[in-house]
């Protein structure tokens, strides 16, 4: 890609290594581009059938602020923001074996789009290169020619807008990235260095370069991007958004421009820290963002004294470095916090659907049966004592983690007639596995009714149980 490659090392552009978290599909990559979140491990089912994304993000402010965009390319993003382009052409991502229509079907659009100027954005998803890694690997022939490709389609763009800007007093902005890597063998979806490693290149007359300044790439977080999006196109930042501002894009602007942007981004993180850590207060990052509001605030008394001075300077650099360090620390607490899983409450849930599916599989044999009855022999004393020894064993375990819990726990928000409920279901689906597993061990008597006296577990008991939760919790109807 020799243009790029001139851009990158003598032309007006800033280059870095964004690292994308896992899992390193397409849909998480775009939502966390686009809302500065990190997106969990539940995105990569909704990857194959993207909903429409709720959470706040570039595209959303963008609208809501009046900017006209278009896109053309993978239907992910028409999926995800249905209703903000005001044009688009979506290509499917499925047919991996194609890797020339899915970018002619955007190229095509490029020399009419480009001439002209009834729109903000231009977001294009070119689909070719990922194909071509999950055919033949990034080692492919066929790699070399499709990077020519898309270098004289950003050689096509840039022109474009150079030629532009003689028109309008504003800079525009090419941004250059890819939503995730691939391995060796040309996958992608976990965490080696080359599937989270992607390339991000920022170009803007806007950014002054004096000759022979080399610039080595930087490397950042993926999640970074949202946050100088929005800021270079004078948006909220996106209220969920755990990245920081991309510091080289503004460093050629005013001392108070520079001071302003950081504000603006820790303020957010700061707010976001407030909402989702109880103890925020003692956190790192928010004392160091207090002092930065501090020290601004002296410098903005002294900026409005005396313009010029090195007291001014010196103090200007003192609250920037403040701010990084703020941003910084604020930015890595959230994306700790954030990565925290409920593991108890995906524990319970775990136990209560692996204990139906192992009744549902220990039932096949007797419902593909001729005479379909399946009856499940329960001694007295040996399952009543085993039904409630689990039933005080959950119990305790319940009691001591939602007490020694410093996080928020879905299960130890429910209230401790809904929990015990729950409690009472598993101890139940439990007591009907071991005794089913009973009688296939020991051969006994099929024809044994479940009885429902003194101390035996009753079926039309744990069945009520579950439809009782079905309708509490909203679950599907699997009746």
């Amino acid at each position: 890609m020799p243009y790029t490659t001139y851009l990158v090392e003598k032309g007006a552009s800033h280059s870095f290594v964004a690292e994308a978290k896992p899992p390193t599909v397409t849909m998480p990559r775009i939502k966390a581009l686009m809302t500065g979140s990190l997106p969990g491990f539940v995105d990569v089912v909704r990857n194959l059938n993207s909903p429409a994304l709720l959470e706040d993000s570039v595209i959303r402010q963008a609208k809501t602020a009046g900017k006209r965009i278009i896109f053309y390319g993978d239907e992910t993003w028409v999926k995800l923001f249905p209703k903000h382009f005001v044009e688009y052409d979506g290509t499917t991502s499925f047919f991996v074996s194609d890797y020339t229509e899915v970018d002619n079907n955007v190229t095509r659009h490029l020399d009419k789009v480009l001439k002209r100027g009834d729109w903000d954005m231009l977001i294009l998803h070119y689909l070719g290169l990922d194909h071509i890694g999950h055919i033949s690997g990034p080692n492919s022939p066929l790699i070399g020619h499709k990077l020519s490709e898309m270098d004289s389609v950003l050689m096509k763009i840039h022109t474009s807008l150079q030629s532009k800007e003689r028109e309008t007093p504003l800079p525009n902005l090419l941004v250059l990235c890819g939503d995730h890597g691939m391995s060796e063998t040309g996958s992608h979806g976990a965490s080696s260095m080359e599937e989270v490693n992607t390339p991000l290149i920022l170009i803007s007359s806007a950014f002054e370069r004096k000759p022979g300044d080399i610039r080595h790439p930087k490397h950042v977080q993926q999640t970074d991007v949202a946050a100088t999006l929005a800021i270079a196109l004078g948006l909220p930042i996106p209220k969920d958004s755990v990245g920081s501002l991309l510091f080289p894009v503004v460093e050629g602007r005013p001392m108070r421009e520079q001071l302003r942007f950081l504000h603006l981004n820790t303020v957010q993180l700061s707010k976001l820290l407030q909402e989702n850590v109880p103890s925020y207060e003692k956190d790192p990052g928010f004392e160091q963002f207090k002092m930065s509001e501090r020290l601004h605030g002296n410098w903005i008394r002294l900026y409005l004294e005396e313009k010029h001075s090195e007291v001014l300077f010196n103090l200007g650099s003192k609250v920037l470095r403040q701010y990084l360090a703020a941003l910084k620390t604020l930015s890595l607490s959230l994306s700790t916090q954030v990565a925290q899983y409920d593991m108890y409450s995906m524990m319970v849930g775990t136990v209560v659907v692996l204990e139906v599916l192992t009744l549902l599989l220990l039932s096949v044999p007797q419902a593909l049966h001729r005479k379909a009855e399946l009856e499940v022999p329960l001694s007295s004393p040996g399952f009543s004592l085993l039904f409630y020894l689990v039933i005080l064993v959950l119990s305790a375990v319940h009691v001591i983690v939602c007490t020694s819990a410093e996080s928020s726990c879905y299960f130890c928000g429910l209230s401790w007639l809904a929990a015990g409920g729950v409690m009472v279901l598993a101890s139940a689906l439990l007591c009907v596995v071991v005794s089913v597993l009973t009688n296939m061990l020991v051969g006994g008597n099929a024809s044994r009714k479940v009885r429902t006296a003194g101390s035996e577990c009753d079926v039309v008991l744990l069945l009520r149980l579950f439809l009782l939760f079905q309708a509490a919790f909203h679950l599907p109807d699997f009746r």
